[in-house]
């Protein structure tokens, strides 16, 4: 069983589903003051579900090969140049007025 952390301002109870996964355990944060108007702050254990602690893995690992992956860019994309790759370019600044 995978478990995380996840933060609400809404008051939930245990065995209902938040973002998908089900409340284990519930810890209030910051109590509700209704004479304020003033929501509280709850952590709430949730059990991930297998398939969903397998597509978050997947996302991360994307993300890492796409940091490798930005030294090249893909065909079609934009990048801003450096100043060293403008080469031909000349930048001139105009004084204010």
């Amino acid at each position: 069983m995978i478990t995380k952390t996840v933060r609400s301002r809404f008051q939930h109870e245990v065995g209902e589903k938040v973002e998908g996964c089900t409340i284990i355990e519930v810890r209030i944060v910051i109590p509700p003051q209704p004479s304020e108007r003033r929501l509280g702050v709850y952590d709430y254990v949730v059990e991930v579900p297998p398939a969903a602690a397998v597509k978050v893995r997947e996302a991360h690992t994307k993300r890492k090969s796409a940091v490798v992956a930005d030294s090249v860019p893909a065909q079609g994309s934009f990048i801003r140049s450096t100043p060293d790759e403008m080469t031909s370019r000349v930048i001139r600044r105009v004084p204010s007025r």
